[in-house]
């Protein structure tokens, strides 16, 4: 069954970054690509390299959609959804993130 889990504060994402936070046993980053509340949730884990980076990738925008870029293998993943645009077969989970109250909550 899945819930909310507070996360942080919303001040301390900065825009145009990404953190990691510990849910429900799982790595799951949280980006914010704006100065705004709009957030989003994937997976940690790097499905390539098997390692737990995606948080520190780069968020870009490509085909009017916002992705972040692996820092290790580069491939993209969509913020929205976890699609790998390199390769559809080795996505990423995405979960839900909200903000209320000023705290970011994740639903794991």
């Amino acid at each position: 069954m899945s819930q909310w889990h507070p996360v942080c504060e919303l001040s301390q994402i900065l825009p145009a970054t990404g953190v990691c936070a510990l849910i429900a046993g799982q790595q799951i980053a949280i980006f914010r690509p704006r100065d705004d509340e709009q957030l989003y949730a994937l997976s940690n884990i790097d499905p390539f390299a098997q390692a737990s980076v995606l948080s520190r990738g780069l968020i870009a925008e490509h085909q009017h959609a916002l992705w972040v870029a692996s820092p290790l293998k580069k491939q993209r993943f969509r913020l929205s959804d976890g699609v790998c645009l390199e390769d559809a077969s080795r996505s990423v989970p995405s979960y839900p993130v909200r903000v209320s109250k000023g705290q970011v909550e994740v639903c794991a």
